[in-house]
């Protein structure tokens, strides 16, 4: 006859409580960072909402117009756009369409291929952007500009590491 002897380790309760205490906490850590960074970028936002509520523009307008200014002449198509976009916005065509009615923005076809359609920013729509420059860029400075240089590149880096592989 054969006897086997099993014996478990039982790790003690004080030890269990404080892996369940550190799973909890990490949790709580992630889920308020999450919050404050929701909470931090609603506030920037609001910020450059009101600069450009008197020209009549959304923050996804202005968005738009700042990458079509930085293509040049050459456009880009709708995909090129929403790739660059800051936030994602679902309907880029209608958003584009809405642009063009004010005439900040005209779209072709493209002379190679007439299935791509191209945008570019108009004059008028430079002149919107240029008289934005220094109000938003002073707008920043004033949200941001307390953190310092070597802070605002750790939080930058950080932003960026968050964001991981989902871009």
């Amino acid at each position: 006859m054969t006897i086997f002897v099993i014996t478990l380790i039982i790790p003690s309760a004080r030890i269990l409580e404080t892996e369940a205490a550190r799973a909890v906490t990490t949790k709580i850590s992630e889920m308020d960072a999450f919050y404050e960074l929701q909470k931090t970028a609603d506030l920037l936002l609001r910020g450059v909402e009101e600069t450009l509520r008197p020209l009549g523009l959304s923050h996804t307008q202005y968005n738009v117009l700042r990458i079509l200014r930085a293509a040049g002449s050459e456009g880009l198509t709708c995909g090129q756009i929403a790739e660059q976009m800051m936030t994602r916005d679902p309907d880029v065509t209608r958003l584009l369409d809405r642009l063009g009615v004010r005439k900040l923005v005209i779209r072709w076809r493209d002379h190679e291929d007439r299935r791509v359609v191209k945008t570019r920013v108009t004059g008028e729509g430079l002149q919107i952007i240029r008289r934005l420059d220094a109000p938003i860029s002073g707008l920043h400075r004033r949200q941001l500009n307390h953190l310092g240089g070597p802070n605002l590149r750790q939080l930058s880096d950080l932003l960026v590491a968050a964001r991981g592989d989902a871009e």
